[in-house]
């Protein structure tokens, strides 16, 4: 037995004892027509999956508030999926974000994914808060509660925010985001399973009890992947980038090592005790459902 099948073979008999995983998908709004037929391929692929949730995300300084709001509520209009709406702290007072939290729940939405957001000029800019907003996402998390019984979930981070100096920062301010109400945080994406490992036994030695879920990304395209891990701050260990190097011209290949280097990361992860997975589709279905078919995950009707 190989060391990669007797780590799947944990993972599968672990996740057989408690009914399998549980899966989420994030989705980004379209800029387009054909970006939108893209993007609805691929939410109703995905939702035969049955997640137990898809978050839509929510652009720099508000930019795409609008066509978040419209993906949403089709979303809730034409499918069975349970969105939840991202939502950011950047470039908007307190009553516009409260009249937008009262707008998702008047259309149904009952899961917010609150966070600070990136500057307007884009990630790795400064960030300063609106002077009548909310300055951070503590401050969401608390005015959300504060105005519906929403469900609300906080990003947290594998390799550490760029913006935190110290572990003891970035893990104090994920404590107050949930000591403010939130439900659940879920992680940026990662390479190296013992970042989130490490991450989940922070979380537990600080006494959060909330759910951390990792988040995953597979590469279907690796400089892109490389682009949004040095903003991120995500470390991408040289083995990895051997792997994938030379691959975005062979796009059959990169698809099935990224396949498998996703999936033998989710495996791992579910030998570890990890119970929920957090997909960053891209707008793409192919290749999370074959990750998830690997963590037994197959499509109902």
């Amino acid at each position: 037995m190989t060391a990669v099948q007797a780590i799947f073979d944990a993972a599968a008999a672990r996740l057989s004892r408690i009914g399998g995983p549980r899966v989420s998908f994030e989705f980004f709004p379209p800029k387009s027509e054909k970006l939108e037929e893209s993007l609805w391929a691929a939410i109703r692929r995905l939702e035969q999956l049955h997640p137990s949730f898809v978050s839509v995300t929510y652009g720099a300084g508000g930019s795409t508030r609008d066509r978040t709001h419209r993906t949403v509520a089709r979303i809730i209009e034409e499918t069975t999926l349970k969105p939840a709406a991202h939502l950011t702290c950047v470039a908007a007072s307190k009553g516009e974000v409260d009249d937008v939290l009262r707008a998702y729940w008047d259309a149904g939405v009952r899961h917010i994914v609150a966070l600070r957001g990136d500057p307007p000029d884009g990630a790795g800019g400064r960030y300063e808060p609106h002077p009548q907003g909310y300055a951070y996402a503590a401050d969401l998390v608390a005015g959300a509660r504060a105005i519906a019984p929403f469900e609300v979930s906080v990003a947290a981070y594998a390799d550490r925010h760029p913006d935190s100096p110290t572990w003891d920062a970035e893990i104090d301010n994920l404590k107050r985001k949930i000591d403010a109400g939130a439900t659940r945080a879920v992680s940026n994406f990662f390479v190296d399973a013992e970042s989130f490992l490490r991450l989940r036994d922070r979380v537990a030695n600080a006494g959060i009890e909330a759910p951390v879920v990792p988040g995953l990304m597979p590469v279907s395209n690796f400089n892109g992947f490389k682009k949004m891990a040095a903003v991120g701050g995500v470390s991408v260990p040289e083995w990895f980038a051997d792997i994938f190097e030379g691959l975005d011209n062979d796009p059959d290949t990169r698809l099935l090592v990224a396949a498998a280097t996703t999936g033998e990361l989710c495996a791992r992860l579910a030998a570890e005790g990890v119970e929920d997975f957090h997909f960053y589709t891209l707008n793409r279905a192919e290749l999370t459902i074959a990750i998830c078919r690997m963590l037994g995950v197959k499509a109902r009707g």
